[in-house]
């Protein structure tokens, strides 16, 4: 093929069964990746939380709580 060469995909053909495995698979796939993204997100939150928690006490004041 030549370096400037376009290539233009029409069609794919891919039986249903197939196609369903595919998406199980990626389904599946998806549960470990929300598990570790969730457990990233709440370690996030936690650090600031412990971080910035104590600034609406510091807003109002430490006596008025």
């Amino acid at each position: 093929m030549e370096p400037g060469t376009r290539v233009t995909l029409t069609d794919i053909e891919i039986p249903f069964a197939r196609l369903v495995v595919i998406f199980i698979k990626w389904g599946l796939a998806a549960i470990p990746a929300a598990i570790i993204v969730s457990l990233i997100l709440s370690l996030v939150m936690f650090v600031l939380g412990g971080l910035f928690g104590g600034m609406g006490m510091m807003m109002r004041g430490f006596g008025n709580f």
